[in-house]
């Protein structure tokens, strides 16, 4: 499977969600400048939608939500620009600095996210970030 991640400027319920890859989405799997590292909304906005435009496995707000679940309490990574850095939280945890450090308490769904429930648009294929084997 791979290390899905979804782009939101803002954080909380009412953050705007820029979309999300279904591929590398960990920190250290983005070469984009300024996708981790931005400084103003404006670059990360770009960034983000650089990153979109180059991966086979991304989906755009107007494809809708990939994911099955309502929200990115179960996506890998969520990243968030909000306050003049990016913030990233995993699976829900405690948001943190994707530069500097790790994520924590991996249990603990802490972070809040919008609902998606009413956008979503399920990916299969390259979107969706599944392996299925076959024998």
């Amino acid at each position: 499977m791979g290390t899905r991640a979804d782009f939101y400027v803002g954080r909380g319920k009412n953050a705007e969600w820029l979309g999300s890859v279904a591929w590398d989405g960990h920190p250290g799997g983005f070469d984009r400048q300024g996708l981790m590292d931005a400084t103003d909304e404006e670059g990360f906005r770009a960034a983000v939608a650089a990153e979109l435009a180059s991966r086979d496995d991304a989906t755009t707000v107007e494809i809708g939500w990939p994911w099955p679940w309502k929200d990115s309490h179960s996506t890998d990574y969520a990243y968030a620009f909000e306050g003049g850095t990016v913030h990233a939280a995993a699976f829900g945890s405690s948001w943190f600095n994707p530069r500097e450090e790790e994520p924590e308490d991996l249990d603990e769904h802490v972070a809040e996210f919008p609902n998606m429930a009413e956008r979503k648009s399920v990916a299969s294929g390259a979107r969706s970030g599944l392996l299925v084997v076959g024998s």
